[in-house]
Protein backbone atom coordinates (compact mmCIF):
# COMPACT_ATOMS: atom_id res chain seq x y z
CA UNK A 1 0.00 0.00 0.00
CA UNK A 2 1.37 3.43 -0.95
CA UNK A 3 2.16 5.79 1.90
CA UNK A 4 -0.12 8.83 2.21
CA UNK A 5 1.51 12.17 1.30
CA UNK A 6 2.99 14.14 4.21
CA UNK A 7 0.49 16.40 5.94
CA UNK A 8 1.14 20.13 5.60
CA UNK A 9 0.59 22.36 8.63
CA UNK A 10 1.03 26.11 9.17
CA UNK A 11 4.08 25.67 11.40
CA UNK A 12 7.15 27.29 9.82
CA UNK A 13 9.58 24.36 9.82
CA UNK A 14 12.07 22.84 7.43
CA UNK A 15 9.75 19.87 6.85
CA UNK A 16 6.72 22.03 6.00
CA UNK A 17 8.68 24.43 3.78
CA UNK A 18 10.02 21.50 1.78
CA UNK A 19 6.41 20.58 0.93
CA UNK A 20 5.90 23.93 -0.84
CA UNK A 21 8.03 22.76 -3.74
CA UNK A 22 11.18 24.13 -5.35
CA UNK A 23 9.49 26.76 -7.53
CA UNK A 24 7.45 28.28 -4.72
CA UNK A 25 10.41 28.33 -2.36
CA UNK A 26 12.59 30.01 -4.99
CA UNK A 27 9.99 32.75 -5.35
CA UNK A 28 9.83 33.28 -1.61
CA UNK A 29 13.64 33.45 -1.39
CA UNK A 30 13.71 36.12 -4.08
CA UNK A 31 11.14 38.17 -2.17
CA UNK A 32 13.21 37.86 1.03
CA UNK A 33 16.44 38.76 -0.77
CA UNK A 34 14.88 41.88 -2.29
CA UNK A 35 14.32 43.33 1.17
CA UNK A 36 17.44 42.05 2.92
CA UNK A 37 20.89 42.72 1.38
CA UNK A 38 22.56 40.42 3.87
CA UNK A 39 20.28 37.55 2.94
CA UNK A 40 20.92 38.22 -0.73
CA UNK A 41 24.70 38.07 -0.15
CA UNK A 42 24.29 34.73 1.60
CA UNK A 43 22.31 33.37 -1.35
CA UNK A 44 25.07 34.48 -3.74
CA UNK A 45 27.64 32.69 -1.57
CA UNK A 46 25.55 29.51 -1.50
CA UNK A 47 25.20 29.59 -5.28
CA UNK A 48 28.95 30.15 -5.63
CA UNK A 49 29.59 27.16 -3.37
CA UNK A 50 27.55 25.00 -5.72
CA UNK A 51 29.58 26.22 -8.71
CA UNK A 52 32.91 25.19 -7.17
CA UNK A 53 35.91 26.22 -5.06
CA UNK A 54 37.16 29.02 -7.32
CA UNK A 55 33.77 30.74 -7.49
CA UNK A 56 33.19 30.43 -3.75
CA UNK A 57 36.71 31.72 -2.96
CA UNK A 58 36.21 34.74 -5.24
CA UNK A 59 32.85 35.57 -3.67
CA UNK A 60 34.31 35.21 -0.16
CA UNK A 61 37.22 37.49 -1.10
CA UNK A 62 34.83 40.24 -2.21
CA UNK A 63 32.91 40.17 1.04
CA UNK A 64 35.97 39.86 3.27
CA UNK A 65 37.58 42.82 1.46
CA UNK A 66 34.45 44.92 1.97
CA UNK A 67 34.36 44.16 5.70
CA UNK A 68 38.08 44.86 6.08
CA UNK A 69 37.95 48.20 4.22
CA UNK A 70 34.82 49.50 5.95
CA UNK A 71 35.22 52.63 8.07
CA UNK A 72 31.78 53.32 9.53
CA UNK A 73 30.82 52.55 13.10
CA UNK A 74 28.68 49.45 13.64
CA UNK A 75 25.93 50.28 16.13
CA UNK A 76 24.65 47.91 18.78
CA UNK A 77 21.55 47.39 16.63
CA UNK A 78 23.67 46.12 13.72
CA UNK A 79 26.02 44.04 15.86
CA UNK A 80 23.82 40.88 15.87
CA UNK A 81 23.69 40.96 12.07
CA UNK A 82 27.48 41.29 11.95
CA UNK A 83 27.90 38.32 14.28
CA UNK A 84 25.56 36.24 12.12
CA UNK A 85 27.41 37.19 8.96
CA UNK A 86 30.85 36.47 10.41
CA UNK A 87 29.60 33.13 11.67
CA UNK A 88 28.12 32.34 8.26
CA UNK A 89 31.32 33.25 6.42
CA UNK A 90 33.34 31.06 8.78
CA UNK A 91 30.98 28.14 8.27
CA UNK A 92 31.17 28.44 4.48
CA UNK A 93 34.97 28.41 4.65
CA UNK A 94 35.21 25.59 7.18
CA UNK A 95 32.36 23.35 6.05
CA UNK A 96 32.11 23.97 2.32
CA UNK A 97 35.33 25.35 0.90
CA UNK A 98 37.63 23.08 2.90
CA UNK A 99 36.15 19.97 1.34
CA UNK A 100 36.61 21.46 -2.15
CA UNK A 101 40.09 23.00 -1.76
CA UNK A 102 41.78 23.06 1.67
CA UNK A 103 44.53 25.49 0.58
CA UNK A 104 41.98 28.05 -0.64
CA UNK A 105 40.04 27.56 2.58
CA UNK A 106 43.11 28.16 4.75
CA UNK A 107 43.89 31.42 2.96
CA UNK A 108 40.29 32.63 3.38
CA UNK A 109 40.16 31.64 7.04
CA UNK A 110 43.38 33.59 7.60
CA UNK A 111 41.72 36.59 5.92
CA UNK A 112 38.65 36.05 8.10
CA UNK A 113 40.76 36.15 11.27
CA UNK A 114 42.48 39.29 9.96
CA UNK A 115 39.11 41.08 10.30
CA UNK A 116 39.48 41.01 14.09
CA UNK A 117 41.65 44.12 14.24
CA UNK A 118 39.73 46.47 11.90
CA UNK A 119 36.37 45.39 13.32
CA UNK A 120 37.55 45.98 16.89
CA UNK A 121 37.73 49.70 16.14
CA UNK A 122 34.30 49.83 14.54
CA UNK A 123 31.99 47.83 16.79
CA UNK A 124 31.26 48.16 20.50
CA UNK A 125 31.54 44.59 21.70
CA UNK A 126 30.49 44.96 25.34
CA UNK A 127 29.17 41.39 25.46
CA UNK A 128 32.26 39.93 23.84
CA UNK A 129 30.23 38.34 21.04
CA UNK A 130 32.57 39.30 18.21
CA UNK A 131 35.70 38.55 20.25
CA UNK A 132 34.27 35.20 21.32
CA UNK A 133 33.56 34.31 17.70
CA UNK A 134 37.22 34.76 16.74
CA UNK A 135 38.52 33.04 19.88
CA UNK A 136 36.25 30.03 19.40
CA UNK A 137 37.35 29.51 15.79
CA UNK A 138 41.06 29.04 16.59
CA UNK A 139 40.91 25.21 16.51
CA UNK A 140 39.56 25.38 12.95
CA UNK A 141 42.86 26.88 11.81
CA UNK A 142 44.65 23.78 13.09
CA UNK A 143 42.16 21.43 11.44
CA UNK A 144 42.32 23.07 8.01
CA UNK A 145 46.09 23.57 8.19
CA UNK A 146 46.52 19.87 8.87
CA UNK A 147 44.41 19.15 5.79
CA UNK A 148 46.67 21.39 3.70
CA UNK A 149 49.82 19.67 4.97
CA UNK A 150 52.89 20.77 6.87
CA UNK A 151 54.90 22.31 4.04
CA UNK A 152 51.94 24.22 2.65
CA UNK A 153 50.41 25.44 5.90
CA UNK A 154 53.39 26.30 8.12
CA UNK A 155 54.77 29.15 5.92
CA UNK A 156 51.28 30.65 5.62
CA UNK A 157 50.80 30.69 9.39
CA UNK A 158 54.32 32.02 9.98
CA UNK A 159 53.65 34.87 7.56
CA UNK A 160 50.37 35.71 9.30
CA UNK A 161 52.16 35.85 12.66
CA UNK A 162 55.02 37.96 11.28
CA UNK A 163 52.66 40.52 9.75
CA UNK A 164 49.93 40.69 12.40
CA UNK A 165 51.33 39.38 15.67
CA UNK A 166 48.63 41.00 17.83
CA UNK A 167 45.97 38.91 16.09
CA UNK A 168 47.87 35.73 15.36
CA UNK A 169 49.81 35.14 18.57
CA UNK A 170 46.65 34.35 20.56
CA UNK A 171 45.10 32.44 17.64
CA UNK A 172 48.10 30.14 17.22
CA UNK A 173 48.44 29.80 20.98
CA UNK A 174 44.89 28.46 21.19
CA UNK A 175 45.29 26.33 18.07
CA UNK A 176 48.59 24.71 19.13
CA UNK A 177 47.15 22.01 21.44
CA UNK A 178 44.98 20.58 18.63
CA UNK A 179 47.53 20.81 15.82
CA UNK A 180 49.27 17.72 14.57
CA UNK A 181 52.69 17.32 16.16
CA UNK A 182 54.29 17.53 12.72
CA UNK A 183 52.71 20.89 11.91
CA UNK A 184 53.41 22.31 15.39
CA UNK A 185 57.03 21.17 15.14
CA UNK A 186 57.54 22.69 11.69
CA UNK A 187 55.99 25.99 12.70
CA UNK A 188 58.05 26.08 15.91
CA UNK A 189 61.20 25.49 13.85
CA UNK A 190 60.28 28.40 11.55
CA UNK A 191 59.90 30.66 14.60
CA UNK A 192 63.15 29.47 16.21
CA UNK A 193 65.64 31.95 14.67
CA UNK A 194 65.99 35.01 16.87
CA UNK A 195 63.91 33.69 19.76
CA UNK A 196 66.46 35.00 22.28
CA UNK A 197 65.59 38.59 21.35
CA UNK A 198 61.99 38.04 20.24
CA UNK A 199 58.98 39.63 21.91
CA UNK A 200 57.34 37.86 24.84
CA UNK A 201 54.29 37.26 22.66
CA UNK A 202 56.30 35.46 19.96
CA UNK A 203 58.25 33.41 22.51
CA UNK A 204 55.03 32.28 24.16
CA UNK A 205 53.62 31.10 20.82
CA UNK A 206 56.83 29.19 20.08
CA UNK A 207 56.71 27.68 23.57
CA UNK A 208 53.19 26.36 23.09
CA UNK A 209 53.99 25.00 19.65
CA UNK A 210 57.18 23.30 20.84
CA UNK A 211 55.27 21.91 23.81
CA UNK A 212 52.79 20.31 21.41
CA UNK A 213 55.60 19.05 19.18
CA UNK A 214 57.68 17.74 22.07
CA UNK A 215 60.69 19.77 20.92
CA UNK A 216 62.70 20.39 24.09
CA UNK A 217 65.39 22.50 22.40
CA UNK A 218 62.97 25.05 20.94
CA UNK A 219 61.07 25.10 24.23
CA UNK A 220 64.29 25.93 26.08
CA UNK A 221 65.14 28.73 23.64
CA UNK A 222 61.86 30.46 24.47
CA UNK A 223 63.08 31.05 28.03
CA UNK A 224 64.86 34.23 29.05
CA UNK A 225 67.88 34.06 31.35
CA UNK A 226 65.67 35.15 34.24
CA UNK A 227 63.08 32.48 33.49
CA UNK A 228 65.78 29.80 33.41
CA UNK A 229 66.69 30.73 36.99
CA UNK A 230 63.09 30.79 38.22
CA UNK A 231 61.76 27.98 40.38
CA UNK A 232 58.84 27.51 38.01
CA UNK A 233 60.05 27.52 34.40
CA UNK A 234 63.63 26.68 35.35
CA UNK A 235 62.53 23.58 37.23
CA UNK A 236 60.24 22.66 34.33
CA UNK A 237 63.23 22.92 31.98
CA UNK A 238 65.13 20.47 34.18
CA UNK A 239 62.18 18.08 34.20
CA UNK A 240 61.85 18.17 30.40
CA UNK A 241 65.55 17.59 29.90
CA UNK A 242 65.41 14.64 32.29
CA UNK A 243 62.45 13.18 30.44
CA UNK A 244 64.37 13.63 27.18
CA UNK A 245 67.22 11.49 28.51
CA UNK A 246 69.74 14.31 29.07
CA UNK A 247 70.61 13.97 32.77
CA UNK A 248 73.73 16.17 32.79
CA UNK A 249 71.89 19.14 31.26
CA UNK A 250 68.91 18.46 33.49
CA UNK A 251 71.09 18.53 36.61
CA UNK A 252 72.70 21.81 35.52
CA UNK A 253 69.32 23.39 34.89
CA UNK A 254 68.03 22.15 38.23
CA UNK A 255 70.99 23.45 40.23
CA UNK A 256 70.62 26.86 38.59
CA UNK A 257 67.17 27.11 40.15
CA UNK A 258 67.87 25.62 43.59
CA UNK A 259 65.78 27.50 46.18
CA UNK A 260 67.83 29.58 48.61
CA UNK A 261 68.10 28.50 52.22
CA UNK A 262 65.39 30.29 54.27
CA UNK A 263 66.67 33.22 56.28
CA UNK A 264 66.31 33.29 60.05
CA UNK A 265 64.91 36.60 61.28
CA UNK A 266 64.74 37.22 65.04
CA UNK A 267 65.05 33.55 65.75
CA UNK A 268 62.33 32.54 63.28
CA UNK A 269 62.64 31.10 59.82
CA UNK A 270 61.06 33.34 57.17
CA UNK A 271 57.75 32.20 55.77
CA UNK A 272 57.69 31.40 52.07
CA UNK A 273 55.21 30.07 49.56
CA UNK A 274 55.83 26.29 49.52
CA UNK A 275 54.54 25.81 45.95
CA UNK A 276 57.72 26.92 44.08
CA UNK A 277 59.94 24.74 46.25
CA UNK A 278 57.57 21.79 45.73
CA UNK A 279 57.85 22.25 41.97
CA UNK A 280 61.61 22.17 42.34
CA UNK A 281 61.43 18.97 44.40
CA UNK A 282 59.29 17.32 41.72
CA UNK A 283 61.85 18.26 39.09
CA UNK A 284 64.63 16.92 41.30
CA UNK A 285 62.91 13.52 41.40
CA UNK A 286 62.74 13.44 37.61
CA UNK A 287 66.44 14.29 37.41
CA UNK A 288 67.35 11.57 39.93
CA UNK A 289 65.43 9.07 37.80
CA UNK A 290 67.27 10.21 34.67
CA UNK A 291 70.60 9.83 36.48
CA UNK A 292 69.73 6.26 37.43
CA UNK A 293 69.67 7.06 41.16
CA UNK A 294 66.54 4.98 41.72
CA UNK A 295 66.82 4.54 45.48
CA UNK A 296 67.31 8.26 46.09
CA UNK A 297 64.39 9.04 43.77
CA UNK A 298 62.12 6.70 45.74
CA UNK A 299 63.20 8.29 49.02
CA UNK A 300 62.54 11.73 47.58
CA UNK A 301 59.08 10.63 46.45
CA UNK A 302 58.29 9.38 49.94
CA UNK A 303 59.37 12.69 51.46
CA UNK A 304 57.24 14.49 48.88
CA UNK A 305 54.26 12.38 49.87
CA UNK A 306 54.85 13.18 53.55
CA UNK A 307 54.86 16.90 52.73
CA UNK A 308 51.83 16.90 50.45
CA UNK A 309 49.73 13.79 51.14
CA UNK A 310 49.19 13.69 47.40
CA UNK A 311 47.46 10.55 46.06
CA UNK A 312 49.18 11.12 42.71
CA UNK A 313 52.62 11.08 44.34
CA UNK A 314 51.81 7.87 46.21
CA UNK A 315 50.54 6.18 43.04
CA UNK A 316 53.74 7.14 41.23
CA UNK A 317 55.82 5.78 44.11
CA UNK A 318 53.87 2.52 44.41
CA UNK A 319 53.99 1.99 40.66
CA UNK A 320 57.78 1.80 40.83
CA UNK A 321 57.88 -0.87 43.54
CA UNK A 322 57.96 -4.64 43.21
CA UNK A 323 55.12 -6.89 44.32
CA UNK A 324 54.53 -6.95 48.09
CA UNK A 325 56.75 -3.89 48.48
CA UNK A 326 53.91 -1.81 47.11
CA UNK A 327 51.51 -3.24 49.73
CA UNK A 328 53.95 -2.36 52.51
CA UNK A 329 54.32 1.17 51.14
CA UNK A 330 50.55 1.70 50.99
CA UNK A 331 50.11 0.47 54.57
CA UNK A 332 52.87 2.83 55.66
CA UNK A 333 51.24 5.74 53.83
CA UNK A 334 47.80 5.08 55.35
CA UNK A 335 49.26 4.87 58.84
CA UNK A 336 51.15 8.11 58.26
CA UNK A 337 47.99 9.90 57.07
CA UNK A 338 46.07 8.74 60.15
CA UNK A 339 48.56 10.52 62.42
CA UNK A 340 49.17 13.55 60.18
CA UNK A 341 49.47 16.80 62.11
CA UNK A 342 46.44 18.20 60.27
CA UNK A 343 43.73 15.61 60.85
CA UNK A 344 41.37 16.98 58.21
CA UNK A 345 44.06 16.90 55.54
CA UNK A 346 44.87 13.34 56.55
CA UNK A 347 41.20 12.34 56.36
CA UNK A 348 40.92 14.03 52.96
CA UNK A 349 43.74 11.86 51.61
CA UNK A 350 42.28 8.68 53.14
CA UNK A 351 38.86 9.39 51.66
CA UNK A 352 40.35 10.13 48.24
CA UNK A 353 42.31 6.88 48.45
CA UNK A 354 39.18 4.95 49.38
CA UNK A 355 40.50 3.96 52.82
CA UNK A 356 37.19 4.36 54.67
CA UNK A 357 38.09 2.27 57.68
CA UNK A 358 41.34 4.14 58.25
CA UNK A 359 39.58 7.50 57.84
CA UNK A 360 36.93 6.55 60.39
CA UNK A 361 39.58 5.32 62.85
CA UNK A 362 41.48 8.60 62.52
CA UNK A 363 38.34 10.65 63.23
CA UNK A 364 37.35 8.54 66.25
CA UNK A 365 40.89 8.56 67.65
CA UNK A 366 41.23 12.37 67.50
CA UNK A 367 37.78 13.92 67.95
CA UNK A 368 39.27 17.08 69.40
CA UNK A 369 41.08 17.76 66.09
CA UNK A 370 37.96 17.53 63.91
CA UNK A 371 37.17 20.85 62.20
CA UNK A 372 33.72 21.40 60.79
CA UNK A 373 34.60 24.08 58.26
CA UNK A 374 35.71 21.59 55.60
CA UNK A 375 33.44 21.68 52.56
CA UNK A 376 33.72 17.95 51.86
CA UNK A 377 32.39 16.81 55.27
CA UNK A 378 28.80 16.08 54.08
CA UNK A 379 30.16 13.90 51.28
CA UNK A 380 32.54 12.11 53.63
CA UNK A 381 29.75 11.52 56.13
CA UNK A 382 27.48 10.03 53.48
CA UNK A 383 30.22 7.64 52.40
CA UNK A 384 31.07 6.63 55.97
CA UNK A 385 27.46 6.35 57.20
CA UNK A 386 26.94 2.72 56.18
CA UNK A 387 29.79 1.02 58.03
CA UNK A 388 31.13 3.80 60.24
CA UNK A 389 28.13 5.79 61.52
CA UNK A 390 29.90 7.01 64.67
CA UNK A 391 32.67 8.69 62.69
CA UNK A 392 30.14 10.14 60.22
CA UNK A 393 28.07 11.55 63.09
CA UNK A 394 31.14 13.09 64.70
CA UNK A 395 32.04 14.83 61.44
CA UNK A 396 28.51 16.15 60.96
CA UNK A 397 28.31 17.49 64.53
CA UNK A 398 31.45 19.51 63.89
CA UNK A 399 29.96 20.68 60.60
CA UNK A 400 26.77 21.84 62.34
CA UNK A 401 28.80 23.84 64.86
CA UNK A 402 30.73 25.46 62.04
CA UNK A 403 27.53 26.35 60.14
CA UNK A 404 26.02 27.94 63.26
CA UNK A 405 29.22 29.89 63.94
CA UNK A 406 29.19 31.18 60.36
CA UNK A 407 25.58 32.33 60.65
CA UNK A 408 24.03 29.72 58.36
CA UNK A 409 20.54 28.43 59.01
CA UNK A 410 17.31 27.53 57.29
CA UNK A 411 17.10 24.61 54.90
CA UNK A 412 20.85 24.01 54.80
CA UNK A 413 21.14 23.58 58.55
CA UNK A 414 17.88 21.66 58.80
CA UNK A 415 19.02 19.13 56.21
CA UNK A 416 22.31 18.49 58.04
CA UNK A 417 20.53 18.17 61.39
CA UNK A 418 18.07 15.63 59.98
CA UNK A 419 20.93 13.58 58.59
CA UNK A 420 22.75 13.89 61.89
CA UNK A 421 19.73 12.59 63.86
CA UNK A 422 19.54 9.51 61.64
CA UNK A 423 23.27 8.91 61.98
CA UNK A 424 23.19 9.36 65.75
CA UNK A 425 20.46 6.74 66.06
CA UNK A 426 22.42 4.34 63.87
CA UNK A 427 25.61 5.02 65.88
CA UNK A 428 23.76 4.34 69.14
CA UNK A 429 22.54 1.00 67.81
CA UNK A 430 26.07 0.13 66.64
CA UNK A 431 27.44 0.92 70.12
CA UNK A 432 24.73 -1.12 71.85
CA UNK A 433 25.39 -4.14 69.65
CA UNK A 434 29.14 -3.98 70.06
CA UNK A 435 30.55 -6.88 72.17
CA UNK A 436 31.57 -5.85 75.68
Amino acid sequence: MARPPPKLTKTVSEKNLALLGEQRLAGLLMLAAAGDPGFKRRLRLELAAELGAADLAAELDRRLDTLREGRGRISWRKRPALVRELSGLRDLIVDRLTDQDAALALDRLIAWFDLADPLAGRVKDSRGEVTGLFEGAAPEIARIADRVGVEGAAPRLQSALDMRAAIWAPVLGRAAPVMSQALAGRLAALLRPGLETASARRRLVARRLSDRAGDVDVWLETLTAEERRSSGLGAEAARRLARDGRPAQARAALEATRPPVPRVVRGREERRDPAPEERWRSAEIAVLDAEGRTKEALEARWLQFERTLSPEVLRELVGRLDDFEDVVAIDRALAFAQTYFDLMQGVSFLMDWGAMREAAEAVLARPEDVRGDVESIPLWASRLAGRHPEAAALLLRAHVRALVAQGHGGDQLAGVLAELDALAARADRATANRPA
